[in-house]
């Protein structure tokens, strides 16, 4: 590597500092994946965030619909690769999940991970765990979920999850994150 790649590199990241303050200004939160998905979450989906946000395995609560008052934890992966944070917190009702494009769980070398939201899901928190036990599956951070569990679980764009429908308006609100 060169100098003149040493400088570029400065350069980008002092852009995406700037960036990424504008960002937590209006999010009210540090900009990472974590914040930002929640709060993106929380704008389409009606949910009223815990104020604090290391609130252990709940970021939230649903405020309308089906969903009223059930507790959410808000996960926001750039790439689907088949993996889910999943904890065993019992107070913890549904997992909302935001993902980019699918890619196989391989070496992220050469590649990018783009901000963008291709598809939505939401899991059962109480259900996934008694499947993933029956599987044998390790609880935890990275637990591995089938795809055909992501595919029954999916709200957008497909609506496979009848639990909760997304209004055109959400959906329109969703496209705007998808990649260009």
């Amino acid at each position: 590597m060169s100098d003149v790649d040493v400088e570029r590199i400065a350069e980008l990241l002092n852009e995406r500092n700037h960036i990424d303050e504008k960002i937590a200004a209006l999010i009210q939160r540090p900009m990472t994946s974590g914040h930002l998905g929640e709060w993106i979450a929380a704008q389409v989906f009606g949910i009223e965030l815990e104020t604090s946000a290391v609130a252990a395995a709940i970021d939230g609560r649903f405020t309308s619909g089906p969903l009223r008052g059930r507790t959410v934890n808000v996960k926001w992966y750039l790439k689907r690769e088949g993996l889910l944070d999943v904890t065993e917190r019992t107070e913890l009702d549904y997992y909302l999940v935001f993902t980019g494009p699918a890619s196989p769980a391989a070496s992220s070398r050469g590649g990018v991970r783009p901000w963008c939201i291709e598809s939505v899901y939401l899991f059962d928190a109480k259900q996934l765990l008694v499947e993933l036990r029956a599987r044998g599956v390790k609880i935890g951070v990275a637990s591995s979920v089938r795809a055909a569990q992501w595919k029954t679980a999916e709200i957008y764009p497909r609506a496979s999850n009848p639990i909760l429908a997304v209004a055109p308006r959400q959906a329109e609100l969703l496209r705007l994150f998808a990649l260009r």
